[in-house]
């Protein structure tokens, strides 16, 4: 979602890292194009004139003109102004021992889809979740919630009454008495924000006395979104705002703008359509990513929860024993599968983010180096020295690919466990040069909006 507001933001402040002293001329240039930056995101006007002016302001100042490397500095000010702008220190949720949280949001916005993915980041949190069908607005609202319980095995609380609030209050009694600690109302929606959908959230709200009211709202609605928050907030005061669709290619005004115009936190973001994309929001870490700084802490955070303790155990000792065979090869994939999609991945490291930021990463290649060492047999993949020539065309034949790509996987094992006998001997392994290595699957470069086509022949 952040990918055209961090190009241009890290092409703005790039010539200001290299530079050794700062000059009006350099800030101003910088400013000029930060302001662009956020105005093509779809970020408020005023949202914007105020930021650069506070950027300014800091980047002008004694702190950075007289530090060792005012250019760093600036790319820090930003960082700490787009880390504001967002909302300092992560927006947690106020739970009791029975606690009511209620969804609002315009229909389309992914409310229902969301309530199932806060029932289930909840239960991974040690919560005891139900969810509550309050929307009788949508007729398939009530079906689709309920698919949605059954798939995470979570409670749903269904009546045939026609009335919103009732159906609340059943809800949350049916709940109680199931020893639950934690009910999601998901309410109903409109296309448009009207009398009757207040009224109704009015009552809703009353009923439930609920601890926190989420507003879910569409990222892909841009500036929309921040009025339709506005709207929101004037009725029902609301605590915190779910951003959906931030894997789309909105444009991010949304994200940004929300905080500042309503004072109310980014709880959460839905990073995808599984149940289980939906993250915390953390503002430091979202301004580390958009300025190209990864996002090391929620890297670890998706390791943590892709790989059991017992695995990770295991895992770690056989490369410390420099073994690494293709079941080591299978299980490593797979937990990285958990993780999400691959290119996401590569973006939270420091560093590498910029290198592949015009790189499509297709997971379907990763799909068929799991199908070539699915094609192995067990002794061909604990030992796989035993792979002959005749061996390799029937895994090629097997996998559905060719003997060249079977043996750039082989080597590519070979190199990967050469290297972790070379750090289990306290030895730092010779890296290799840029780009892709082989057995890798195949990459194609993606052609970001207004660069010029490169001649062929020329990278």
């Amino acid at each position: 979602m952040f990918d055209a507001l961090a190009d241009r933001l890290q092409g703005a402040l790039g010539d200001l890292r290299r530079k050794g002293a700062l000059d009006d001329e350099s800030i101003s240039k910088a400013m000029r194009e930060i302001r662009l930056a956020l105005l093509e995101a779809d970020v408020n006007f005023t949202v914007v004139r105020d930021f650069v002016a506070r950027v300014r302001e800091r980047a002008v100042g004694e702190e950075v003109l007289k530090s060792l490397t005012p250019g760093q500095q600036v790319v820090k000010v930003v960082h700490d102004e787009l880390t504001e702008l967002m909302g300092a220190g992560a927006s947690g949720l106020a739970l009791g021992r029975f606690s009511v949280i209620v969804l609002a949001g315009l229909q389309g916005s992914g409310k229902t889809t969301t309530a199932a993915k806060l029932a289930l980041h909840l239960r991974n949190e040690g919560r005891k979740p139900g969810l509550v069908a309050a929307d009788l607005q949508r007729p398939a609202a009530i079906d689709q919630l309920e698919q949605l319980g059954r798939q995470i095995e979570i409670p749903v609380y269904r009546t045939d009454t026609k009335d919103p609030v009732a159906a609340t209050r059943s809800g949350l009694e049916r709940a109680r008495a199931d020893g639950l600690d934690t009910v999601i109302v998901d309410t109903a929606g409109r296309l448009q924000i009207d009398e009757d959908l207040m009224a109704e959230l009015e009552q809703v709200r009353a009923e439930a006395s609920p601890e926190n009211v989420l507003l879910v709202l569409d990222a892909m609605t841009g500036q929309e979104a921040v009025n339709v928050a506005q709207a929101f907030d004037e009725r029902i005061a609301f605590d915190g705002v779910i951003l959906t669709k931030l894997d789309g290619d909105a444009r991010g005004g949304a994200a940004l703008s929300v905080r500042a115009v309503t004072g109310k936190p980014i709880a959460f973001v839905a990073t995808g359509e599984k149940v289980e994309a939906l993250e915390v929001f953390h503002p430091d870490r979202m301004a580390s990513r958009i300025l190209g700084m990864g996002d090391v802490l929620t890297l670890i955070e998706r390791a943590e929860a892709a790989v059991a303790e017992d695995e990770q155990a295991e895992m770690e000792k056989r490369l410390r024993q420099g073994q690494f065979t293709f079941d080591d090869f299978l299980k490593a994939y797979r937990m990285l599968r958990r993780m999400g999609p691959l290119q996401g991945i590569l973006k939270l490291i420091p560093g590498i983010g910029q290198q592949v930021g015009d790189i499509d990463v297709d997971d379907r290649q990763l799909a068929r180096v799991e199908a070539i060492v699915l094609s192995m047999t067990p002794k061909e993949r604990t030992t796989p020295a035993v792979i002959d020539g005749k061996r390799r065309m029937r895994i090629a034949r097997g996998s559905g690919t060719s003997v060249e790509q079977v043996n750039q996987l082989l080597e590519a094992r070979k190199q990967m466990e050469k290297m972790m006998k070379q750090m289990g001997r306290g030895k730092m392994p010779a890296l290799p040069s840029p780009g892709v290595p082989q057995g890798a699957p195949p990459m194609s470069r993606r052609q970001p909006a207004g660069r010029k086509k490169k001649r062929a022949g020329r990278r």
